[in-house]
């Protein structure tokens, strides 16, 4: 059975804002996440349809929390919580928060591509 952990994972995104390790199990990613600062990550989505995150997440808060920002609704995750996020969020996170989740690599990835075109783009400009 594949597994992983968070000490095996390796390091792919070390920002002043986050670190994050990734690693494929089957058809999904698991993700490590330590946000370092609060963030409102929502000019990376843009280009998505209505400008929002299309994949769907599944993850467990470790410390800290994280809110979902859907059109007609927030939802708020906090330590200790286990959550679903539905494709149509916008994550808003903060400093301290650590996460878990896991992501359909497929829809991850083309989600990720938008996300660093705005980032790359933000970083020039």
């Amino acid at each position: 059975m594949p597994r992983t952990s968070k000490a095996e994972a390796p390091l792919s995104l070390d920002e002043p804002e986050i670190e994050g390790r990734y690693v494929e199990l089957g058809e999904y990613t698991v993700g490590y996440e330590t946000h370092k600062a609060d963030l409102d990550p929502a000019p990376l989505f843009r280009g998505l349809p209505g400008d929002r995150c299309q994949c769907p997440h599944w993850g467990t808060v470790v410390s800290g929390k994280v809110v979902f920002r859907y059109a007609d609704h927030d939802e708020v995750y906090q330590a200790g919580d286990t959550y679903y996020g539905a494709p149509g969020h916008l994550p808003l996170v903060f400093a301290g928060t650590e996460l878990v989740e896991f992501s359909p690599t497929a829809a991850l990835a083309a989600t990720m591509a938008v996300v660093g075109r705005n980032l790359a783009a933000a970083k020039a400009g």
